[in-house]
């Protein structure tokens, strides 16, 4: 009976498994999605260099290029690190389908969205909405690997052209509040100094 009943619960996962081609490289690739995300959410930047080829190629948000894993670990560093521009970056990356494998089941490509969280230094958030294109390779050893990434954004609507947009528009208001207090004043006191002087005259 309790054979029986482990066949019952077992039963749905089955035709999920068979539905998806390949299920363990998918497996294995989110795998590695989860593992890469979770480094760089920790700011464990150095438990990226295992998923990544020796050769990968990566062009970041900011449309700066890498082409290895030290370029990579640079790239955080100087963003991110203790003496880094900002104070921290998390992110969620979410791919749009399943990655699409070649014949022999060595390379794929996958293609996603993502939001990246970041905290500059001075207290300001920004949260910008990516596209990425990523290539996985796999290697002699059996493992996957990223081999390149480029990740965009809409550089016509994003948080910072945002914010711009919105100090632009607030200092304009007090721009223009300043210039009407400064206009009253002045006026006010011109006027009374013409009021003496035509009152000392007569």
């Amino acid at each position: 009976m309790l054979v029986v009943m482990c066949l019952f619960a077992l039963a749905p996962l089955v035709p999920a498994q068979q539905q998806e081609a390949d299920h363990e490289i998918h497996e294995a690739l989110r795998a590695l999605l989860k593992d890469m995300t979770a480094a760089i959410n920790t700011g464990q930047y150095d438990k990226l260099q295992p998923y990544l080829a020796p050769n990968v190629e990566v062009t970041s948000i900011t449309q700066e290029v890498m082409s290895n894993r030290e370029d990579v670990k640079k790239y955080f560093e100087e963003w991110f690190g203790p003496k880094g521009y900002m104070r921290k970056m998390t992110m969620t990356m979410e791919p749009d389908q399943l990655t699409q494998l070649t014949p022999d089941k060595r390379w794929g490509l996958v293609r996603g969205k993502a939001l990246e969280h970041y905290e500059a230094k001075d207290g300001d958030v920004f949260d910008f909405v990516t596209r990425w294109t990523a290539v996985m390779a796999r290697g002699d050893d059996g493992k996957w690997y990223l081999r390149a990434i480029h990740f965009g954004t809409n550089n016509l609507d994003n948080p910072v052209l945002t914010k711009v947009r919105n100090t632009l528009i607030r200092d304009g208001i007090i721009g223009a509040a300043v210039a009407l207090v400064l206009g009253v004043a002045i006026g006010w006191f011109v006027g009374r100094r013409r009021r003496d002087a035509v009152v000392a005259a007569s």
